[in-house]
C-alpha cells in the first residue's frame, strides 16, 4: 500500500443527533451531526412526524394547492359555462348570426333551447338566419356543453 494516502480513522468518533441522541461509531471523522437517528426517526418510532430538512414538503404542499385552485377554477368555468342565463354572445358565433339573433329578441342562450324545442324552423324563419347559421349554432352550442333538444336534432328539409 502507499503511504500518506488514507484518511485519519477515528475509532471513538462521537455521533450528535438533533434529537440531543449520542454515542460512539469509528469514522473518517472526528465528529458527525445527523437530522434523523433511530431514536427519533419515524419508522423505528412509530410516531408519524414529517422531517423535512431540505424544504421538499413545503414545496409539495404548494404545488398541492395550487393543482386544487386549478380544479377549482376549472369546475367554476365548467358550471358558468353550462348554465343557460348567458348571453347569445358567448357562443362566439359570426357578427351576423348575433344581431339576427338580438334582433328577434333572442338575447340569451336559454332563450335560443327554449325556441329550438319546437324544432329548427322557428330560428329559420327569422330574418338573416339561415341554414348554415343554424348549423353553427348548434356546434357552438355543443362545443359550450348545451343540450341541444331532441326536436332541434332532427334534419328537415
Amino acid at each position: 500500500m502507499k503511504e500518506d494516502i488514507h484518511p485519519t480513522y477515528y475509532p471513538e468518533a462521537t455521533v450528535v443527533c438533533a434529537c440531543g441522541n449520542t454515542w460512539k461509531t469509528g469514522s473518517s471523522q472526528e465528529s458527525i451531526r445527523t437530522d434523523v437517528c433511530s431514536a427519533c426517526h419515524p419508522f423505528f418510532t412509530g410516531e408519524q412526524r414529517i422531517v423535512d430538512t431540505e424544504g421538499q414538503v413545503d414545496r409539495f404542499y404548494k404545488k398541492l394547492k395550487g393543482h386544487e385552485e386549478i380544479q377549482k377554477e376549472k369546475v367554476a368555468r365548467e358550471t358558468k359555462k353550462a348554465s343557460a342565463d348567458v348571453s347569445v354572445e358567448v357562443l362566439e358565433l359570426s357578427t351576423r348570426v348575433t344581431n339576427a339573433l338580438l334582433d328577434a329578441k333572442l338575447a340569451t342562450v336559454a332563450d335560443l333551447l327554449a325556441l329550438l324545442e319546437g324544432g329548427d324552423q322557428f330560428l329559420l324563419d327569422i330574418k338573416g338566419f339561415g341554414r348554415k347559421s343554424l348549423i353553427d349554432l348548434k356546434k357552438a352550442l355543443r362545443a359550450a356543453d348545451f343540450e341541444i333538444p331532441k326536436a332541434a336534432e332532427e334534419i328537415t328539409v
